[in-house]
């Protein structure tokens, strides 16, 4: 007992050691706009909730270290509105006015594609985890780096899965008709691209291909045409509110689609506001807390959930969106890539990120020459009894996939 006693004692010590050195350590600032406002503020919220909680983990375990001396990160955010303009605007803000030298990301593709070319102007690093679009990866950019998976990757998986049901039940891929809905933005709009290419490469027929309507409130008119054509795979992208609207309307409507797959789920808490409705759907995750990935600064997926949980509460009766883990992930890159470099100097930094190469809670993390991360990815999720489980690809899944869904 003595020896258990002395042992917390230690660790205590060694704890309040790394948190008291942490506060001697200077400001190194980087800078976001991010939504907090418009039709992007729920995902914008989560992102910069992800930001903070990895800047307090590394604060936590003695800081940034660069040479002899030790670094705090501290972020100056701007609301973007959810308005590309906007973001524009404030990202040359943050850079002249602010003397930002290192950005993070905003939220979604499409705002990222509006400030990508200000860094790039500047030679700013920015390390975003909110847009997946490919469009952001064939531009040239030197400064851009992204964490997660790019946006054509998200929904594929489904079509794959769809093949692999149609087989098992003694039909061919050819035979899978598949229905696609979603929002006229950058990142919808490489879903689309990735599920098409995919469909096409199986011989699928795509039945519909729609665009939702603009404010995102109303999908009555695609859903009942997907009622009339009866589709094997329905796949719809339209971020958070999207996916509000689609779970609630394929509920209302009692849409049978055996299989249906969406994006950010998680993001809009589709269990908790629908409940039984969101049943047997599949939703794709850049991370799940399952996974068994792991690093020094937030222990394993799971534990960086739990400790998420514990510094947000609001979040405490539902997942923690990918959204916010990779947010993080986009922090932790930065510490490891300014404690590489052992400078300040922003080029010395750039090359670092280039150089990246870690293992993270969130994934594998290792940039292309064009700045999107090679190493990690995608799983789908399918709401299981109001359970998020991983079922495919099969070597991440941890249940079978319901199929045909039944409809609530």
């Amino acid at each position: 007992m003595k020896l258990k006693t002395l042992s917390l004692a230690l660790g205590a010590f060694m704890a309040s050691t790394a948190i008291a050195a942490a506060a001697d350590c200077e400001k190194l600032v980087l800078g976001s706009a991010i939504s907090l406002t418009g039709k992007y503020a729920t995902n914008g919220v989560h992102a910069k909730n992800g930001y903070e909680f990895a800047i307090k983990k590394i604060d936590e375990n003695g800081g940034v270290k660069i040479g002899d001396k030790c670094y705090n990160f501290e972020v100056i955010y701007y609301d973007d509105e959810s308005k590309g303009d906007r973001g524009a605007t404030l990202a040359e803000r943050l850079i002249n006015q602010d003397k930002v030298q290192y950005m993070l990301g905003p939220y979604s593709s499409g705002l990222t594609k509006a400030i990508a070319p200000v860094t790039e102007k500047y030679q700013i690093p920015m390390v975003e985890a909110e847009g997946a679009s490919r469009s952001l990866f064939n531009k040239g950019y030197k400064y851009l780096f992204a964490v997660l998976s790019t946006s054509e990757q998200y929904l594929a998986s489904a079509v794959t899965l769809a093949a692999e049901k149609a087989a098992e039940s003694g039909k061919k891929a050819s035979d899978v008709r598949v229905a696609i809905a979603v929002e006229n933005d950058p990142f919808s709009l490489d879903i689309r691209a990735g599920v098409m290419e995919d469909a096409a490469k199986l011989g699928m027929s795509v039945v519909i291909d729609e665009k939702l309507p603009r404010d995102l409130s109303d999908m009555t008119a695609i859903l009942t045409k997907v009622k009339l054509v009866k589709p094997d795979l329905l796949v719809v992208s339209g971020h958070s509110k999207g996916a509000a609207t689609a779970v609630r309307q394929i509920g209302e409507q009692k849409i049978s689609t055996p299989m249906i797959a969406l994006t950010h789920c998680e993001a809009a808490d589709v269990t908790g506001n629908f409940g039984a409705a969101a049943n047997d759907i599949l939703c794709s995750t850049q991370w799940a807390e399952t996974l068994t990935y792991e690093d020094p600064i937030f222990g394993s997926a799971a534990n960086y959930e739990a400790e998420f949980k514990g510094a947000y509460p609001e979040y405490a009766n539902k997942k923690v969106p990918y959204q916010t883990a990779q947010a993080s992930a986009a922090v932790y890159v930065f510490k490891d890539a300014f404690e590489r470099a052992g400078t300040l100097d922003k080029e010395a930094v750039r090359e670092a990120i280039a150089a990246t190469d870690m293992k993270t809670f969130y994934g594998d993390i290792r940039f292309s020459e064009a700045g999107n991360n090679i190493a990690k990815p995608m799983v789908l999720r399918q709401i299981q009894n109001g359970e998020y489980n991983v079922v495919a690809p099969s070597a991440f899944a941890s249940h079978k996939v319901n199929w045909p869904r039944k409809a609530n």
